[in-house]
């Protein structure tokens, strides 16, 4: 099994995936976020809105949101680190945000930049400079409706070996 393959199987594995948040993400493991899916292609992360990640309108904290789609395309970036041929890092360097509806329930973020995230790291890994994706996780209610919008960027480069 490629080293890509086995991330995803950890990610993917609920008691892995929680003792990596809480061990490197410990927000996250309070917030309660959870990978649902991962592909080469694209990555699915939830957040449910509970005690601890409610705001004062009765609504998740867009700080929660935003953890959530950070997430599923950082998930994204590191399955495909793991599969580089050396070390690479990775940097949030930009978000935007848009915000549709008010965030209650769960909401899953789903981000489908993997092949822009694997095409970057492959330059940076060819050219030796940084390489910047803007990668867009888009967050739906459990009816389907989108509640957020946003467009994280995201720096690689190739670390010298």
């Amino acid at each position: 099994m490629d080293k890509a393959a086995a991330f995803r199987q950890n990610i993917l594995n609920p008691t892995k995936l929680r003792l990596f948040m809480l061990r490197s993400l410990p927000m996250a493991y309070l917030a309660g976020l959870r990978v649902t899916s991962l592909t080469a292609e694209e990555a699915t992360v939830t957040v449910p809105f509970k005690y601890l990640t409610k705001n004062p309108f009765r609504s998740i904290y867009f700080a929660c949101l935003s953890m959530a789609a950070e997430m599923a395309s950082g998930v994204l970036a590191m399955q495909h680190i793991q599969a580089a041929a050396g070390p690479v890092s990775m940097l949030v360097v930009g978000l935007e945000a848009g915000f549709s509806k008010k965030a209650v329930g769960l909401i899953s973020f789903r981000s489908p930049d993997g092949a822009r995230i694997a095409e970057a790291i492959a330059e940076s890994r060819e050219t030796g400079e940084g390489r910047t994706v803007v990668c867009t996780s888009t967050g739906t209610d459990e009816a389907g409706d989108v509640v957020a919008t946003f467009r994280i960027t995201w720096s690689f480069r190739a670390k010298k070996a």
